[in-house]
């Protein structure tokens, strides 16, 4: 595990009973990156988060944070993150100062520290104003607020957030994309959502999970808004046929015969995979230019349409 890696986890599996709700999971977040989990309602994504933070021991598997072996050294691993549920873990009858220094002291800030820790939280999150407001008395936006200032309070070097804008207004939603933007620039995020926009806004990479399992893996502009090609072919060549195919960037083979082109920049290979076909018999019978988006490539890999698996 290098030194720009901040989690990496290996092949986390959870079943309850028959029932596998994830599947041989691995994932690995580097130093500055804002990861975005994105799946359908029942994906895995909330149990990946529990397994990821320690709240949920995977059936099978393991999660290093920092080196740490979460399961084997648990406090030591935990030191370098700050979790947010869906739910904000707040105390409704506590001001917003009291739950803060509250907060600190559960993740070992020192108690000459933990005033100052508190102020900045408060400025990090848009908090300063509502100081000495009773936290059941604040409008969802601002309570989801203190959960993301009990998350960064003790300045971990991870943040993990589970589906954070769930149930706010579209102004609030708003604030708080802003915030975990902001946040990105200082700590390494993992946020988790059902919601393609706040995916696009936010995150630097992307990984879709459906049933359990991952099925795609990338820069969040990796194949967004580049041209490629949906092939389908009777008799199917190697990859490689296609590969050295001038224009190709890249290739990946899905099911009966199909394949996704991916073309380098200005480039268009239509007349060299028709004239490649012709001469080694691969019988073509879809050849189609198409500009993917982030909404089709989800809908592609969630829907049962198909099972290409594509990676950074």
């Amino acid at each position: 595990m290098d030194s720009e890696t901040l989690i990496e986890a290996r092949a986390l599996t959870r079943r309850y009973g028959p029932n596998v709700a994830v599947s041989g999971l691995d994932l690995t977040l580097k130093k500055g990156e804002v990861l975005g989990l994105l799946g359908p309602n029942g994906a895995g994504k909330s149990t990946s988060m529990k397994m990821l933070t320690g709240n949920l021991s995977p059936t099978s598997g393991e999660v290093l944070i920092k080196g740490k072996n979460l399961r084997a050294d648990a406090q030591a691993a935990k030191r370098h993150l700050g979790y947010l549920p869906e739910q904000p873990p707040v105390y409704p009858e506590l001001t917003v100062d009291e739950y803060l220094s509250y907060c600190a002291g559960l993740h070992g800030v020192p108690r000459k520290e933990r005033s100052a820790a508190v102020t900045t939280a408060k400025r990090d999150c848009g908090l300063t104003q509502v100081s000495s407001r009773l936290i059941g008395n604040l409008s969802k936006g601002y309570q989801q607020r203190v959960g993301l200032a009990q998350a960064i309070i003790h300045r971990p070097d991870v943040i993990i957030l589970d589906e954070p804008t769930v149930g706010l207004d579209p102004i609030q939603i708003r604030e708080i994309r802003n915030l975990i933007g902001e946040l990105g620039n200082q700590h390494s995020v993992i946020l988790s959502s059902h919601i393609l926009p706040e995916i696009q806004a936010v995150c630097d990479r992307v990984m879709i999970i459906n049933k359990g399992r991952s099925v795609y893996d990338a820069t969040i502009d990796a194949h967004l808004g580049k041209s490629g090609l949906v092939v389908v072919f009777a008799h199917p060549p190697q990859i490689d046929a296609l590969q050295n195919l001038p224009g190709v960037n890249k290739v990946d083979a899905g099911p009966a015969g199909r394949f996704l082109i991916e073309l380098a920049d200005g480039a268009d290979a239509r007349d060299a995979v028709v004239e490649a076909s012709v001469h080694g018999g691969w019988g073509l019978r879809e050849l189609r230019l198409e500009t993917r988006t982030l909404e089709e490539i989800f809908v592609e890999l969630t829907s049962g349409e198909a099972t290409l698996r594509e990676a950074a």
